[in-house]
């Protein structure tokens, strides 16, 4: 009973109403729900000439309006729709060129207050078992994502629970970045801990950038009023809107100037939830002057004892969900676009097409489901079920097939290059000149630390292509990247441009 006491009188002091109320516009948000709906009535249909002049804004890497992504999202003509995925693919390399950024997701723990209807970790499910890591039992999680696997980059996920606060998000990343494994040639680390968290204040944020995370994400689900208040309880700390909406607004404010936004497609009209992305993006760089540095837009997937994941009438095709990927690539065309396992092989094989940057691989998302393996009971420790499930291995050697190589760098983000600063290297396609270079780099890292040998002979002949690339394209920084090449086949780790 004391638990119960406790864990409710945390729940009851974490909205800061001033810390809502001090971004708004003369009292009110900047999602419009009647506004979007009438953008998308208004916007119904468009000669080809006018698509055609939208699309060259996009390769601009300019932001699109509300208007100008309305008529985009209502396009259902199949030259048009063949159009615009050629462009989004013509954005996406001209924007990030031809690299893929890999990461795994870890789960620390699937306590939570909150009891949205969607998820398998909702606090009246009582099928779910219940358990947060301690720091030594995260340590062995990094142990096998860093020396079997080869990981270098998380998204690390906390649910909002006190045994999850702000002292435990920090001391977890501290043992996270304490890890480091002995390789073939080298040692292997997480270098970059992204975090998907509950919203949290602006002095918590300071306290998250003080421990070195990279991104910080906060997905709204959906950014239609009606439809959130019916999945989030109102007596939970998820049932405040704006309590959410303004979480970027004060990672900003406390210094954390690289922000993840993201729906979860299939709880609202997906064309309505591509807009208030858009808004939210528009938002953030009238205010800030950076957009966000990822989009991420999960389908809703069945989990563990949650009737409300079935008959779902808002659910997402597969053609639509291409569709939305294309739009979001035209629409904020320098943003990383992320695509998890829940997604099948094929969907995401397609999706690198169309414009998304980001992947992880080798995934699992029970809690302490990599050191344990089978013996970790996924079913009832995971928030919902994946639908592809192949190694890093696998998915590197698909990507390396197709053309994409895969980059494990993080150079930029200890380097400086983020915020404002990565922004305007992504708008001129300056940032690919140094991402080139580093990605080859770590490419080779991994290759001669993990790869099977299969994907060891793929991947040599894309890394041979990739520099004679850098000698065409960048030739006054090939000298130093050869030497730089050189270690790191030698065995040093860790060296960047």
């Amino acid at each position: 009973m004391d638990t119960i006491i406790k864990t409710k009188d945390w729940a009851a002091g974490r909205i800061k109403e001033d810390e809502i109320k001090k971004y708004m516009d003369n009292g009110r948000d900047f999602i419009d729900d009647s506004g979007i709906i009438e953008k998308l009535k208004l916007n119904k249909t468009a000669e080809p000439s006018r698509i055609m002049e939208i699309l060259k804004k996009s390769l601009a890497v300019e932001t699109l309006t509300p208007d100008e992504t309305a008529l985009l999202l209502n396009v259902d003509d199949k030259d048009m729709l063949d159009e615009m995925e050629k462009t989004a693919a013509e954005v996406k390399r001209k924007v990030y060129d031809n690299r893929i950024v890999t990461f795994a997701p870890l789960y620390l723990g699937n306590k939570c207050v909150n009891n949205c209807f969607y998820c398998g970790f909702r606090s009246e499910n009582d099928s779910s078992s219940r358990r947060v890591l301690e720091f030594n039992e995260v340590k062995k999680e990094i142990e096998v994502l860093t020396g079997k696997i080869g990981h270098k980059r998380l998204v690390v996920v906390y649910g909002e629970h006190p045994s999850m606060d702000i002292d435990y998000m920090t001391g977890s990343i501290k043992a996270i970045y304490s890890v480091s494994v002995q390789t073939k040639k080298g040692h292997s680390e997480i270098r970059r801990v992204n975090v998907n968290a509950p919203p949290l204040s602006v002095s918590e944020l300071r306290k998250l950038k003080e421990a070195g995370i990279g991104t910080y994400q906060v997905f709204q689900e959906t950014y239609n009023r009606q439809t959130y208040a019916n999945v989030h309880p109102v007596n939970t700390i998820k049932g405040n809107y704006r309590w959410r909406l303004y979480s970027m607004h004060r990672a900003m404010e406390a210094g954390v100037d690289d922000v993840g936004i993201g729906v979860l497609f299939g709880l609202h009209d997906w064309r309505f939830e591509v807009m208030g992305l858009l808004y939210h993006a528009i938002e953030l760089e009238k205010k800030f002057g950076i957009g966000p540095h990822t989009i991420s837009f999960p389908r809703l997937e069945p989990a563990e004892n949650t009737p409300f994941t079935k008959n779902n009438q808002n659910s997402v095709s597969d053609e639509d969900f291409k569709k939305l990927i294309t739009v979001i690539r035209l629409s904020v065309p320098y943003t990383g676009m992320i695509i998890t396992a829940r997604e099948t092989r094929a969907l995401r094989k397609e999706s690198f097409r169309l414009g998304v940057t980001q992947t992880d691989a080798s995934s699992r998302i029970g809690i302490g489901a990599y050191s344990e393996g089978n013996t970790c009971q996924e079913g009832k420790k995971q928030q919902f079920f994946l639908g592809d499930t192949r190694s890093l291995d696998e998915v590197i050697k698909e990507l390396a097939e197709m053309g994409y190589i895969t980059s494990f760098c993080t150079a930029g983000y200890r380097c400086g290059r983020t915020g404002l600063k990565i922004m305007d290297l992504l708008r001129t396609g300056t940032e690919g000149k140094f991402c080139k270079q580093n990605a080859v780099l770590t490419f080779r890292e991994w290759l001669d630390d993990f790869a099977s040998p299969q994907t060891l002979e793929i991947g040599e002949k894309l890394i041979s292509k990739e520099i004679e690339e850098i000698k065409t394209r960048i030739p006054k920084f090939y000298g130093e990247f050869i030497n730089y090449y050189d270690r790191v086949k030698s065995g040093e780790r860790d060296i960047y441009v």
